[in-house]
Protein backbone atom coordinates (compact mmCIF):
# COMPACT_ATOMS: atom_id res chain seq x y z
CA UNK A 1 0.00 0.00 0.00
CA UNK A 2 1.40 2.99 -0.88
CA UNK A 3 2.16 6.24 1.83
CA UNK A 4 0.54 9.20 1.73
CA UNK A 5 2.26 12.09 1.11
CA UNK A 6 1.82 16.08 0.04
CA UNK A 7 1.09 17.02 -3.57
CA UNK A 8 -0.28 20.17 -5.17
CA UNK A 9 -0.80 18.28 -8.28
CA UNK A 10 -3.25 15.77 -8.68
CA UNK A 11 -3.58 12.78 -11.24
CA UNK A 12 -6.32 13.09 -13.40
CA UNK A 13 -9.23 10.74 -12.96
CA UNK A 14 -9.32 7.37 -15.29
CA UNK A 15 -12.31 8.83 -18.19
CA UNK A 16 -13.07 5.50 -18.25
CA UNK A 17 -13.90 3.33 -15.11
CA UNK A 18 -12.91 -0.13 -14.92
CA UNK A 19 -15.47 -3.38 -13.76
CA UNK A 20 -15.92 -3.71 -9.67
CA UNK A 21 -12.90 -4.30 -7.69
CA UNK A 22 -13.95 -7.68 -6.42
CA UNK A 23 -13.27 -9.12 -9.86
CA UNK A 24 -11.26 -6.79 -12.22
CA UNK A 25 -11.66 -7.90 -16.23
CA UNK A 26 -8.82 -5.11 -17.30
CA UNK A 27 -5.21 -4.29 -16.02
CA UNK A 28 -4.50 -2.61 -13.03
CA UNK A 29 -3.77 0.74 -13.73
CA UNK A 30 -0.76 2.59 -12.48
CA UNK A 31 -0.30 2.86 -8.81
CA UNK A 32 -2.63 5.76 -7.53
CA UNK A 33 -1.16 8.95 -5.33
CA UNK A 34 -2.27 9.45 -2.08
CA UNK A 35 -2.55 13.44 -1.05
CA UNK A 36 -2.64 14.18 2.50
CA UNK A 37 -4.67 17.34 3.25
CA UNK A 38 -4.59 19.86 5.97
CA UNK A 39 -6.98 22.70 5.45
CA UNK A 40 -10.75 22.78 4.57
CA UNK A 41 -10.31 25.00 2.03
CA UNK A 42 -7.79 23.11 0.09
CA UNK A 43 -9.39 23.82 -3.59
CA UNK A 44 -8.95 20.17 -4.31
CA UNK A 45 -11.90 19.09 -2.25
CA UNK A 46 -14.66 21.36 -4.33
CA UNK A 47 -16.75 18.58 -5.02
CA UNK A 48 -17.49 17.50 -1.45
CA UNK A 49 -18.28 20.63 0.26
CA UNK A 50 -21.49 20.93 1.70
CA UNK A 51 -22.39 18.11 0.91
CA UNK A 52 -25.63 18.97 3.22
CA UNK A 53 -27.03 21.69 1.43
CA UNK A 54 -29.59 20.33 -0.17
CA UNK A 55 -30.58 22.75 -2.54
CA UNK A 56 -27.50 23.69 -3.49
CA UNK A 57 -25.97 20.26 -4.65
CA UNK A 58 -29.24 19.37 -6.54
CA UNK A 59 -28.90 22.53 -8.58
CA UNK A 60 -24.99 22.14 -8.96
CA UNK A 61 -24.27 18.56 -8.61
CA UNK A 62 -26.11 17.57 -12.14
CA UNK A 63 -24.85 21.33 -13.89
CA UNK A 64 -21.31 20.05 -13.39
CA UNK A 65 -21.56 16.36 -13.97
CA UNK A 66 -20.48 14.51 -10.74
CA UNK A 67 -22.22 12.92 -7.85
CA UNK A 68 -21.46 11.81 -4.66
CA UNK A 69 -20.91 7.75 -3.80
CA UNK A 70 -20.48 7.25 0.17
CA UNK A 71 -19.90 3.60 1.28
CA UNK A 72 -17.19 0.94 -0.14
CA UNK A 73 -20.22 -1.01 -1.47
CA UNK A 74 -21.87 1.99 -3.07
CA UNK A 75 -18.64 3.27 -4.66
CA UNK A 76 -17.90 -0.26 -6.09
CA UNK A 77 -20.90 -0.42 -7.37
CA UNK A 78 -20.91 2.52 -9.03
CA UNK A 79 -17.49 1.65 -10.82
CA UNK A 80 -18.71 -1.77 -11.85
CA UNK A 81 -21.70 0.32 -13.69
CA UNK A 82 -18.88 2.55 -15.65
CA UNK A 83 -19.36 5.59 -14.00
CA UNK A 84 -15.97 7.23 -14.12
CA UNK A 85 -14.50 7.79 -10.34
CA UNK A 86 -12.78 12.09 -10.19
CA UNK A 87 -11.31 11.62 -6.56
CA UNK A 88 -12.10 9.91 -3.58
CA UNK A 89 -12.16 11.39 -0.01
CA UNK A 90 -11.33 9.41 3.54
CA UNK A 91 -9.63 8.77 6.97
CA UNK A 92 -7.19 7.15 7.17
CA UNK A 93 -9.35 4.77 9.68
CA UNK A 94 -10.63 3.64 6.42
CA UNK A 95 -7.40 3.45 4.61
CA UNK A 96 -7.20 -0.65 4.63
CA UNK A 97 -11.05 -1.13 4.36
CA UNK A 98 -10.68 0.99 0.55
CA UNK A 99 -7.08 -0.19 -0.80
CA UNK A 100 -8.99 -3.02 -3.01
CA UNK A 101 -11.09 0.36 -4.75
CA UNK A 102 -7.96 2.81 -4.23
CA UNK A 103 -5.73 0.12 -5.81
CA UNK A 104 -8.43 -0.12 -9.22
CA UNK A 105 -9.46 3.24 -9.76
CA UNK A 106 -6.67 5.52 -11.27
CA UNK A 107 -8.31 9.06 -9.21
CA UNK A 108 -6.93 11.02 -6.67
CA UNK A 109 -7.39 9.90 -2.93
CA UNK A 110 -7.14 12.39 -0.41
CA UNK A 111 -6.58 12.04 2.95
CA UNK A 112 -7.59 14.02 6.41
CA UNK A 113 -8.73 13.40 10.03
CA UNK A 114 -12.16 12.73 10.64
CA UNK A 115 -12.51 16.53 12.10
CA UNK A 116 -11.29 17.81 8.64
CA UNK A 117 -13.60 15.62 6.80
CA UNK A 118 -16.98 16.88 8.47
CA UNK A 119 -15.67 20.61 8.51
CA UNK A 120 -15.09 20.12 4.30
CA UNK A 121 -18.56 17.93 4.04
CA UNK A 122 -20.88 19.45 6.91
CA UNK A 123 -21.69 16.17 8.23
CA UNK A 124 -19.61 13.06 9.94
CA UNK A 125 -18.00 10.67 7.21
CA UNK A 126 -19.03 7.42 9.16
CA UNK A 127 -19.61 5.04 6.10
CA UNK A 128 -15.68 4.78 5.35
CA UNK A 129 -15.61 7.14 1.94
CA UNK A 130 -17.09 9.58 -0.32
CA UNK A 131 -16.13 9.65 -4.02
CA UNK A 132 -16.38 12.06 -6.69
CA UNK A 133 -17.97 9.96 -9.86
CA UNK A 134 -18.58 11.61 -12.82
CA UNK A 135 -22.30 11.17 -14.72
CA UNK A 136 -23.05 9.32 -17.45
CA UNK A 137 -25.69 10.65 -20.26
CA UNK A 138 -29.15 8.97 -19.66
CA UNK A 139 -30.14 7.13 -22.58
CA UNK A 140 -33.12 7.97 -24.61
CA UNK A 141 -36.90 7.58 -23.13
CA UNK A 142 -37.84 5.86 -26.42
CA UNK A 143 -35.08 3.47 -26.69
CA UNK A 144 -35.33 2.46 -23.08
CA UNK A 145 -38.74 1.71 -23.73
CA UNK A 146 -38.31 0.24 -26.83
CA UNK A 147 -35.97 -2.34 -25.11
CA UNK A 148 -38.49 -2.92 -21.86
CA UNK A 149 -41.53 -4.42 -20.87
CA UNK A 150 -42.01 -3.76 -17.07
CA UNK A 151 -41.39 0.22 -16.05
CA UNK A 152 -42.29 2.64 -13.55
CA UNK A 153 -42.74 6.03 -14.42
CA UNK A 154 -43.09 8.39 -11.07
CA UNK A 155 -44.49 12.09 -11.29
CA UNK A 156 -43.45 14.79 -8.65
CA UNK A 157 -41.79 12.36 -6.52
CA UNK A 158 -39.30 14.89 -5.09
CA UNK A 159 -37.74 12.99 -1.77
CA UNK A 160 -34.75 11.75 -2.18
CA UNK A 161 -35.06 8.97 0.52
CA UNK A 162 -38.57 7.77 -2.02
CA UNK A 163 -37.05 7.98 -5.04
CA UNK A 164 -33.97 5.96 -3.37
CA UNK A 165 -36.36 3.29 -2.18
CA UNK A 166 -38.53 3.11 -5.52
CA UNK A 167 -35.25 2.50 -7.11
CA UNK A 168 -34.31 -0.33 -5.03
CA UNK A 169 -37.52 -1.92 -5.16
CA UNK A 170 -37.69 -1.56 -9.15
CA UNK A 171 -34.52 -3.13 -9.39
CA UNK A 172 -34.99 -5.95 -6.60
CA UNK A 173 -38.19 -7.31 -8.14
CA UNK A 174 -37.62 -7.60 -11.80
CA UNK A 175 -38.15 -3.95 -13.19
CA UNK A 176 -36.99 -3.24 -16.68
CA UNK A 177 -36.22 0.77 -15.99
CA UNK A 178 -37.65 3.93 -14.56
CA UNK A 179 -38.72 7.14 -16.24
CA UNK A 180 -38.81 10.53 -14.15
CA UNK A 181 -41.20 13.24 -14.74
CA UNK A 182 -39.18 16.33 -14.76
CA UNK A 183 -40.20 17.74 -10.94
CA UNK A 184 -38.93 14.16 -9.58
CA UNK A 185 -35.87 14.47 -7.13
CA UNK A 186 -32.52 13.06 -8.96
CA UNK A 187 -31.73 9.50 -7.99
CA UNK A 188 -28.10 10.43 -7.94
CA UNK A 189 -28.20 12.68 -5.04
CA UNK A 190 -26.35 11.48 -2.01
CA UNK A 191 -29.06 10.43 -0.21
CA UNK A 192 -30.84 8.80 -2.88
CA UNK A 193 -28.11 6.93 -3.96
CA UNK A 194 -27.31 5.73 -0.52
CA UNK A 195 -30.77 4.51 0.62
CA UNK A 196 -30.90 2.89 -2.59
CA UNK A 197 -27.97 0.72 -1.47
CA UNK A 198 -26.61 1.85 -5.43
CA UNK A 199 -29.17 -0.02 -7.25
CA UNK A 200 -29.69 3.14 -8.97
CA UNK A 201 -26.81 1.84 -10.75
CA UNK A 202 -28.30 -1.33 -11.58
CA UNK A 203 -31.70 -0.46 -13.18
CA UNK A 204 -31.67 1.81 -16.21
CA UNK A 205 -33.80 4.99 -16.40
CA UNK A 206 -34.45 8.41 -18.05
CA UNK A 207 -36.11 12.10 -17.90
CA UNK A 208 -39.48 11.65 -19.06
CA UNK A 209 -40.88 15.09 -20.72
CA UNK A 210 -37.41 17.01 -19.87
CA UNK A 211 -37.31 18.20 -24.10
CA UNK A 212 -39.43 21.24 -25.26
CA UNK A 213 -40.33 19.24 -28.08
CA UNK A 214 -41.84 16.32 -25.86
CA UNK A 215 -43.02 18.51 -22.59
CA UNK A 216 -44.85 16.33 -19.19
CA UNK A 217 -47.38 14.94 -19.55
CA UNK A 218 -47.49 14.91 -23.42
CA UNK A 219 -44.38 12.82 -23.37
CA UNK A 220 -46.61 10.32 -21.46
CA UNK A 221 -47.77 9.41 -25.50
CA UNK A 222 -44.37 7.66 -25.28
CA UNK A 223 -46.15 5.26 -23.90
CA UNK A 224 -49.33 4.07 -26.26
CA UNK A 225 -46.77 4.56 -29.18
CA UNK A 226 -44.53 1.79 -27.66
CA UNK A 227 -47.38 -0.76 -27.10
CA UNK A 228 -47.76 -0.08 -23.57
CA UNK A 229 -50.53 -0.69 -21.19
CA UNK A 230 -50.35 1.88 -18.45
CA UNK A 231 -51.78 1.93 -14.83
CA UNK A 232 -52.00 4.56 -12.31
CA UNK A 233 -51.91 3.23 -9.00
CA UNK A 234 -54.30 5.05 -6.85
CA UNK A 235 -56.09 4.23 -3.28
CA UNK A 236 -59.50 5.63 -4.98
CA UNK A 237 -62.49 3.56 -4.33
CA UNK A 238 -63.33 2.55 -8.03
CA UNK A 239 -59.50 1.58 -9.01
CA UNK A 240 -59.66 -2.18 -10.02
CA UNK A 241 -58.09 -4.43 -6.91
CA UNK A 242 -54.25 -5.12 -8.37
CA UNK A 243 -54.32 -8.15 -6.84
CA UNK A 244 -56.75 -9.39 -9.61
CA UNK A 245 -54.79 -8.54 -12.54
CA UNK A 246 -53.92 -11.28 -15.33
CA UNK A 247 -51.36 -10.12 -16.59
CA UNK A 248 -49.60 -11.94 -19.93
CA UNK A 249 -45.71 -12.01 -19.02
CA UNK A 250 -45.48 -10.40 -22.39
CA UNK A 251 -47.64 -7.28 -21.91
CA UNK A 252 -45.74 -4.30 -21.91
CA UNK A 253 -46.72 -2.50 -18.56
CA UNK A 254 -46.01 1.22 -17.38
CA UNK A 255 -46.92 1.82 -13.72
CA UNK A 256 -47.14 5.38 -13.13
CA UNK A 257 -46.98 6.65 -9.57
CA UNK A 258 -47.00 10.16 -8.05
CA UNK A 259 -46.67 12.19 -5.20
CA UNK A 260 -47.47 11.06 -1.73
CA UNK A 261 -50.03 13.88 -1.14
CA UNK A 262 -51.48 15.26 -4.31
CA UNK A 263 -51.16 11.54 -6.24
CA UNK A 264 -50.97 11.73 -9.92
CA UNK A 265 -52.48 14.64 -11.54
CA UNK A 266 -55.35 14.73 -13.59
CA UNK A 267 -53.79 15.00 -16.95
CA UNK A 268 -51.14 11.83 -16.18
CA UNK A 269 -54.12 10.39 -14.73
CA UNK A 270 -56.09 10.68 -18.39
CA UNK A 271 -53.12 9.05 -20.02
CA UNK A 272 -53.78 5.77 -18.57
CA UNK A 273 -55.30 2.86 -19.22
CA UNK A 274 -56.11 1.59 -16.31
CA UNK A 275 -56.67 3.01 -12.57
CA UNK A 276 -55.09 -0.03 -9.55
CA UNK A 277 -55.10 -0.17 -6.36
CA UNK A 278 -53.84 -1.61 -3.40
CA UNK A 279 -56.04 -3.37 -0.94
CA UNK A 280 -55.89 -1.48 2.39
CA UNK A 281 -57.00 -2.76 6.02
CA UNK A 282 -60.14 -0.58 7.85
CA UNK A 283 -58.67 2.39 9.01
CA UNK A 284 -55.93 2.93 6.37
CA UNK A 285 -56.48 4.47 3.34
CA UNK A 286 -52.68 4.43 1.53
CA UNK A 287 -48.68 3.39 1.96
CA UNK A 288 -46.02 5.66 1.31
CA UNK A 289 -45.25 5.73 -2.09
CA UNK A 290 -42.04 4.01 -1.65
CA UNK A 291 -43.27 0.72 0.24
CA UNK A 292 -46.48 0.74 -2.69
CA UNK A 293 -43.92 0.72 -5.26
CA UNK A 294 -42.70 -2.37 -4.02
CA UNK A 295 -46.08 -3.92 -3.74
CA UNK A 296 -47.10 -3.05 -6.77
CA UNK A 297 -44.23 -3.51 -8.43
CA UNK A 298 -44.18 -7.54 -7.07
CA UNK A 299 -48.10 -7.44 -8.41
CA UNK A 300 -46.53 -6.61 -12.12
CA UNK A 301 -43.63 -9.40 -12.13
CA UNK A 302 -44.61 -12.45 -10.06
CA UNK A 303 -44.92 -15.47 -12.47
Amino acid sequence: MPHAHSSDAAPTPDAHAADAPAAPTASAPTEPRLIRIEHADDPRLHDYTGLTDMQLRTRTEPAQGLFIAEGEKVITRALAAGYPMRSMLLSDKWLDLMTPVIEHAAAPVYLGDPALLEEVTGFHVHRGALAAMGRLPLPDPATLLERSRRVIVLETVNNHTNIGAIFRAAAALGMDAVLLAPDCADPLYRRAVRVSMGTVFAIPYARLGADAAHPWPRALDLLAAHGYRAMALTPAPGAVDLRTLALDPAEKVALLLGSEGDGLSPRALGACDLRVRIPMAPGVDSLNVAAAAAVACYALTAP
